[in-house]
């Protein structure tokens, strides 16, 4: 009877035992698995930041064609123009300094023929191209220049000029100051989206950038989507624009 009892007694422990063991370990679990839950919620958000930025730098790029009866006489008459367009340059304050100058390039001259009314193409001397490329700051001279160059062409000149291009030195440096902006805005808008709940915002968990814009700023879009987004060269005044996604945890 004594045995008896005394292994009652010990089966009792051990079972008082297994329980707060278990009890234990399901408070542990239930923790963890709570820690788990709240590090699994987060919030994405886009930030946006943007500034006026205006344009420090100007490009142009003039072209000669010209068509003669022989290769020689082409590069000639390329020769002879081009010095025409050097004196016009001078006159308007772009000199040597601003200019770099490519190749002459030189080619067959083709016109149609109407041979027993059937069109042909028929060889008719050659033809012959210079393109000079001027950068300058000052962006008003360019801007005179780019207008005066009708009077080349009205005196039958063969040039053909390019709308200058109005660039930013320092995009760069632009656009890292955009960016933490944009991800101080991320955070003011992540905030406000949980603020209702009672929760709040914690750290930064990932962020990604979006494209760099470089707008006009009298609105509109340019075609030119260089700088991993658009990037307007059409005027001197512009907005730059950074959009970043971000997401956070939520405490």
């Amino acid at each position: 009877m004594s045995e008896q009892k005394h292994f009652f007694n010990a089966m009792t422990a051990l079972g008082l035992l297994l329980a707060v063991g278990m009890a234990s370990a399901a408070f542990i679990l239930g923790v963890q698995a709570k820690h788990a839950v709240s590090s699994q919620q987060s919030i994405t958000v886009k930030g946006l930041a943007e500034k006026p930025v205006k344009a420090d730098r100007a490009q142009w790029t003039i072209n000669i064609g010209v068509v003669a009866p022989t290769q020689a006489e082409t590069l000639q008459a390329i020769d002879r123009e081009r010095a025409v367009l050097a004196n016009f340059l001078d006159l308007q304050g772009l000199d040597a300094s601003m200019r770099t100058v490519d190749v002459q390039t030189l080619g067959p001259h083709y016109e149609e023929e109407y041979i027993h009314d059937s069109p042909r193409q028929v060889q008719r001397g050659f033809e012959g191209y210079q393109s000079v490329h001027i950068s300058s700051k000052d962006l008003k001279k360019i801007a005179a220049a780019n207008q005066a160059i009708l009077t080349l062409r009205a005196d039958n000149h063969p040039v053909t000029s390019q709308p200058p291009e109005y660039l930013v030195s320092n995009l760069e440096t632009v656009k890292m100051s955009l960016i933490a902006d944009a991800t101080k805005n991320a955070r003011t808008r992540a905030t406000e989206f949980v603020k209702q709940d009672g929760v709040k915002v914690g750290v930064m968990k990932s962020a990604s950038q979006g494209a760099f814009y470089i707008l006009p700023a009298t609105g509109g879009e340019d075609s030119d989507k260089s700088y991993g987004g658009i990037y307007d060269k059409s005027t001197v005044d512009k907005i730059a624009r950074v959009v970043v996604t971000v997401v956070y945890n939520i405490e």
